[in-house]
């Protein structure tokens, strides 16, 4: 006998009795669309209490908990240094990018402003990725572009129309 009694142990195998007596959802979402799952929940932009209570209990230290925090940044402390860095400095999502473009009124100044995006790339003044975020910009000045010519088209299609019915 090894203490842990016999040595084979009987494992009661239980049947699955749960899977009838749970509601089946049908595939693609959980709720209809514009009601939530809980609408009796937490109402936007309200704290959460421990969060409350942590701001209460440090409102009087802040002032010497920053200070401690910079001490041991400075004395070589990495983790206080990451802390620092990330509440003075957080990553940055977007930077201001620096381009000289055509301004874009035509189709035509939109092909010349693609080509100053490539050739700005090409030159490495400006990331794939950037570019990728100006291009999409330059093609909703085309969409209005477009838009606003085939208005002017019809426009001028129902005032012919007019003279003609004359």
């Amino acid at each position: 006998m090894n203490g842990y009694g016999a040595c084979c142990a009987v494992v009661e195998i239980m049947p699955d009795t749960t899977a009838g007596k749970q509601r089946r959802r049908g595939a693609g979402r959980p709720f209809e669309p514009g009601r939530s799952g809980n609408p009796a929940g937490r109402p936007r932009g309200v704290r959460h209490h421990v969060t409350m209570l942590a701001e209460r209990l440090i409102d009087g230290d802040a002032d010497a908990l920053i200070r401690k925090t910079i001490e041991l940044g400075l004395a070589g402390d990495v983790a206080a240094l990451r802390l620092l860095l990330d509440r003075i400095l957080p990553p940055r999502r977007d930077r201001p990018v620096a381009i000289s473009l055509p301004p874009v009124t035509t189709l035509r100044d939109a092909v010349a402003a693609q080509a100053a995006l490539v050739a700005a790339v090409a030159d490495g003044n400006l990331t794939p990725g950037e570019a990728g975020e100006i291009s999409g910009l330059i093609a909703n000045v085309v969409r209005f572009v477009e838009t606003l010519e085939l208005e002017q088209r019809v426009h001028l299609l129902e005032e012919a129309a007019k003279e003609a019915r004359r």
